[in-house]
């Protein structure tokens, strides 16, 4: 690696535009921060060597470069901010209702949306944040944070750690406020140190040189934000591993107990009661005029009293678990329950008046007093294919239709929830192989042929409720808060704080004052007023409009 040495005797990395030590312009190197043709020093990164603007043959170098690169930084955010867009213009799969007509994905975004949600469904913009190439993007901006924070800190922190009070004379008069005074007495200069030491300045002198500085600090406000943002970064991509973060959703039914999701069959929850609370006009008169302009209730509580349960030992193939109670608790709206390993639940849905299950007859169709040659019963959610009796009579299913309705005269079912179930039966009379068809449903008993023989009719019913429940285990969101914590330090590390220098610097019986910081300039120029108030120094004058000139003359030549 080669080295260049200041006259100073200073040895600067290769790249450096300004010397570490004095601060003299390092000839050759003024074009990597644009000083040719200016006046003033271009001071962001104190003229360090950026690994970013002094290699750049080898891949290696070409990627870092590629990455330092802020623009790069920029583009990859606003990617990333319209990929995530894209992703709310309909529900993300794991969030589609639970009263929807099917929490199938590929059935939900065309039937819901019509030609645009099966064009969002196909392009996979249905699990957008869980997709590969949403990860390697965050990734990618991860990446670019690190190489950015890298190719800018080291050397910065190198060129403060190193600079000294005494600099060169040309580093002196190319700064953005810059006076020159004949003749100063010691006194005077005393009184300016002192002044400035209750502006709490920290002092360091030289051989006569002065240099003045507060705020350091703030000018890792950047980094620290940086190393926020990676934080929450890091935390985003641990979302998508099921050990540190879980989101499923479970219907629970009125009297049946099933194993939670995402819990590896360790927990089970068993609904008692579901229980749901509405509004009404004597819940008072700030809900009367509400309620008047709904067609339907308004929930004001629904829960679920449940009881959870934890697998005790290991599990026998075949058998059924052995449990024991954990917990007996209420999951209400805004209430979750916690039942230990980092799962929570929480009340997120509902089902009414669900058919748990119906019975039928089985009788003969010239029958006036319709007397039951058969009964049997169907379980709403299981039900079985075949039911066969003593007299050799047989019925099977041959349609299920959970909630029945007409699609262009075409049965089909709206949902898989029985809300209004119907049946098409084959009815097989004793030693018969052809069989009767028989369509069953509330409120509908239909002979497509009108000469069968048996008939089916609806003896009773079973109804319950249904509860939806999220289940939700998140070890991330402690790394989420650390690092918005981290950023905001960041944010107001550099927003509230500037790096103030001014430096004094004697020649003959005067001296040259200047002075520089990055950011608000007015609040630098009145420390300098007041800390030369009752001396002969003359105050800085600001040569920025002096550099937009140079500018001008060096692009007209």
């Amino acid at each position: 690696m080669d080295k260049i040495k200041c006259d100073c005797g200073h040895v600067n990395p290769e790249g450096t535009v300004l010397c570490e030590a004095c601060g003299k312009p390092i000839e050759g190197n003024q074009h990597i921060d644009g000083n040719d043709h200016k006046k003033l020093l271009n001071m962001r990164y104190e003229g360090s060597a950026r690994r970013s603007k002094t290699y750049t043959n080898s891949i290696v170098d070409k990627i870092w470069s590629f990455f330092s690169s802020v623009k790069v930084g920029v583009w990859l955010i606003v990617i990333a901010l319209i990929a995530s867009a894209l992703g709310t213009i309909y529900p993300q799969a794991q969030y589609i209702p639970p009263e929807a007509i099917s929490r199938d994905p590929a059935v939900y975004y065309e039937a819901t949306y019509g030609l645009t949600g099966k064009i969002y469904y196909q392009l996979g913009f249905h699990e957008l944040y869980s997709s590969w190439w949403y990860m390697i993007l965050l990734a990618l901006i991860g990446v670019s944070l690190v190489i950015c924070s890298l190719d800018r800190y080291i050397p910065l922190r190198r060129a403060l750690k190193k600079q000294k009070p005494k600099r060169h004379e040309t580093f002196i008069k190319r700064q953005r406020f810059f006076s020159e005074t004949d003749d100063v007495t010691k006194e005077e200069i005393k009184r300016v140190k002192e002044n400035l030491k209750q502006q709490r300045y920290q002092i360091s002198e030289e051989n006569g040189h002065v240099l003045a500085e507060k705020g350091r600090f703030s000018r890792w406000g950047p980094y620290v934000n940086h190393i926020g943002l990676i934080i929450i970064l890091i935390a985003a991509l641990l979302r998508q591993t099921p050990l540190l973060f879980l989101d499923e959703y479970v219907w629970v039914r009125e009297g049946e107990q099933t194993v939670i999701p995402g819990t590896d069959g360790e927990y089970y929850i068993e609904n008692k009661k579901f229980i749901l609370e509405t509004y009404s006009e004597e819940d008072g008169e700030i809900y009367k005029k509400a309620l008047e302009k709904q067609e339907e209730m308004v929930p004001k509580n629904f829960q679920t009293n449940a009881v959870i349960y934890k697998k005790k030992g290991e599990a026998v193939v075949g058998a059924e678990p052995e449990l024991e109670v954990v917990k007996e608790t209420e999951i209400r709206m805004n209430e979750p329950a916690k039942i230990g390993n980092g799962f929570t639940l929480y009340q997120a849905g509902y089902q009414l008046n669900e058919f748990h299950t119906m019975s039928f007859k089985v009788h003969r169709t010239d029958d006036k007093n319709q007397e039951a040659l058969a009964t049997f019963t169907v379980n709403m959610n299981d039900p079985e294919s075949i039911y066969e009796f003593d007299d050799g009579l047989k019925v099977k299913i041959d349609q299920y239709y959970p909630e029945y309705e007409l699609d262009n005269g075409e049965p089909r079912s709206v949902s898989k929830f029985p809300r209004n179930p119907a049946f098409v039966f084959l009815i097989y009379p004793p030693n018969e192989t052809k069989p009767e068809v028989s369509f069953v449903g509330i409120g509908k008993n239909i002979d497509p042929t009108n000469e069968n023989e048996y008939k089916l009719g609806i003896v009773d019913f079973d109804m319950r409720n249904v509860s939806g429940l999220t289940v939700r285990k998140d070890y991330t969101l402690p790394v989420f808060i650390v690092g918005a914590l981290i950023f905001m330090i960041g944010v107001i590390q550099g927003m509230y704080w500037q790096h103030r220098r001014i430096w004094i610097h004697p020649k003959g019986k005067g001296v040259l004052l200047a002075a520089h910081t990055n950011k608000n300039w007015h609040a630098l120029k009145q420390n300098i007023e007041k800390a030369l108030a009752n001396t002969s120094l003359n105050i800085v004058e600001d040569q920025q409009e002096l550099d937009n000139d140079v500018s001008k003359q060096g692009g007209e030549s």
